[in-house]
């Protein structure tokens, strides 16, 4: 029970970073590498606040701030200078690294003994329910894992309704435009480029918020933590569509949240299984592949075949 919750926990927690890699990749096709460097950067600036004291909720808030900073220095990087986006957001990436090494001062800030949004969390279960721990289907669990769950659920939750009412609004709808069909949008008056760096700056806002949330229920911060996460988001999403099978933005919202979950589940099944944590950036390297060619793979196979006489 303590692997499924922990699993549901950190599966939550990283589909706001699947929310971002969307807004970046789907919405305007922007192969965005600075989420590796986002991730640690909002873990990094949210872990020293919470060290100095800072409340949690504002060292959250000041994470994804800086991770949108971030974001918006992809976009100028791009839309001004006309650097190709690929290189864009690995020049961010790259830089990220020894910044947060001077956020941190060193590479690793453990959280344990400091007041988090964790604990906050824990301490608000035990006072309205009373219970110091929970039986659930026979099964001990303890109430900092509950709660836990419970915020995680509860800030996706308000994550993923703003964000769909924010892309049902004329700037969100500007901005979808802006990636589906950059011309019609310029010969409305509307500038693309201030589009992708305010799209750029809410995807890695949305990434370095999943960095200090899940800092903060691991407790530590570390400054490897972000390697690979972009294809962790990108699988994510991939689940996600299949699952839904809908390209409605609701679902599309749902599906990446759910297509986050499962994907955790999946890793935690296959750690439970025997899987060395060592090959896990491999496991899911593959499964990105094979997720992205099955597609077009099941499309040649199902197609129209040729008429015979």
């Amino acid at each position: 029970m303590t692997l499924l919750i922990g699993a549901l926990t950190i599966g939550l927690i990283l589909s706001l970073l699947a929310l971002g890699v969307f807004i970046s990749f789907r919405v305007f096709e922007f192969p965005d590498i600075t989420a590796d460097g986002s991730i640690t950067l909002g873990a990094a600036v949210a872990a020293v606040l919470l060290v100095h004291h800072v409340h949690p909720v504002v060292a959250t808030l000041a994470a994804a701030c800086a991770g949108g900073i971030a974001g918006t220095l992809t976009g100028v990087i791009h839309t001004r200078f006309g650097i190709n986006k690929l290189l864009s957001g690995i020049l961010v990436m790259t830089a990220l690294y020894s910044t947060n090494l001077h956020v941190m001062g060193k590479s690793n800030v453990p959280l344990l003994d400091v007041r988090s949004l964790a604990t906050l969390a824990e301490g608000a279960f035990t006072s309205a329910t009373g219970a110091a721990t929970l039986y659930i289907f026979d099964w001990n669990v303890a109430v900092r894992d509950a709660a836990t769950l419970i915020a995680a659920f509860g800030a996706t939750a308000l994550v993923g309704i703003a964000l769909y009412l924010f892309f049902r609004t004329n700037l969100g709808t500007a901005m979808q435009a802006s990636g589906d069909n950059p011309q019609m949008i310029r010969a409305l008056g509307v500038s693309v480029e201030n589009m992708i760096v305010l799209g750029l700056a809410l995807s890695n806002a949305l990434i370095a918020l999943s960095g200090a949330l899940l800092a903060q229920y691991q407790g530590f911060a570390d400054v490897q933590m972000g390697i690979g996460m972009v294809v962790w988001g990108l699988a994510s999403i991939i689940i996600g569509e299949a699952l839904v099978g809908v390209r409605q933005l609701g679902f599309i919202i749902a599906g990446a949240v759910m297509g986050s979950v499962l994907f955790r589940l999946l890793v935690a099944i296959a750690l439970r299984a025997g899987l060395d944590p060592n090959d896990l950036k491999l496991v899911t390297a593959v499964f990105v592949f094979c997720a992205l060619i099955l597609p077009g793979f099941l499309k040649r196979l199902t197609g129209p075949r040729p008429a015979t006489r």
